[in-house]
Parts: structure tokens; sequence; C-alpha cells
């Protein structure tokens, strides 16, 4: 592939950030649906990414706002780990991919678009997929309930 295009990014890329932690704005909501939240762990959860670079691009992130791993207990971060191997599992269940990219960006110069609370993004691919949100959500929900 030689160019990637997603033009409907901008909305994101030019818009205005919202006041504070976006992460913790899911967090605080509780309405998983309405903030694409697909499961949960004891102390972390799994959401959609809002602007994905393809379908079922997910986030794996834990409930207390920290900046990195070594900011999390040792108990948050094991939680953070067997929740991205659940997730790893549903979005092979869910989209059959040949393989994936799971990736921390721990600082806004390493590439964190949410610098101040950690997260791993999980893709399946790096090519856009037209799916909505909403249908990522329904595929994605339905494997992590597979796996309870």
């Amino acid at each position: 592939m030689e160019r990637m295009w997603a033009t409907w990014r901008m909305a994101y890329v030019g818009g205005k950030p919202p006041r504070g932690c976006v992460l913790c704005h899911i967090l605080k909501a509780k309405r998983d649906r309405d903030t694409w939240i697909l499961a949960r762990g004891h102390s972390s959860l799994v959401v959609l990414n809002a602007f994905p670079y393809n379908s079922g691009h997910v986030m794996v992130l834990p409930v207390r706002h920290a900046p990195d791993l070594a900011g999390l207990t040792a108990a948050e971060r094991a939680d953070l780990i067997e929740l991205l191997a659940r997730t790893e599992r549903a979005v092979r269940r869910a989209y059959r991919p040949q393989g994936l990219n799971i990736g921390i960006n721990q600082g806004q110069c390493a590439g964190a678009g949410v610098p101040g609370h950690v997260h791993v993004h999980v893709l399946a691919a790096t090519k856009v997929m037209p799916e909505s949100l909403a249908a990522s959500w329904k595929r994605l929900r339905a494997a992590f309930r597979e796996e309870a």
C-alpha cells in the first residue's frame, strides 16, 4: 500500500481537543455503548478508538489515570496485560487478521495522542476499512462475550 487516505480524520486532527483527559471522560460516562467500551477487567477496560486507522482499532487502558506503565501498581499492570490478551483473542476472532500491531506510545514526542493516560493500541492491520464504529462495537462485543 503506497498511501492511506483517511480524510474523515480531519475532525480529529483539526478539531479542538476536549478539556481534560478524553479517556477519563469515557471512564466517567459509564455508558458502554455510547462510549464504545467493549469489555472491562478489574482495573482496566477496552474501548474502540474513536478515530481508528482500521476497523476494530481498539485501546486497552487502566481505569486509574497514570502517564505510563511504571505509574501503575503491579496488580493494575497484570490486569491490563490480561485484558490485552483477551483483546488479542477477540480481535482475531472478530476480524481473522494475519497479524496484529500492538503498541504503547508514552509521551507526546513518542506519538501519544493522550500522553497523560497510558493506553495500549491494538490494530488488526494498517489499512482503512469501511466499517462504522457501531458495526465494529457490535462485532467485537460479541467476540468478547464468547470469551467470558
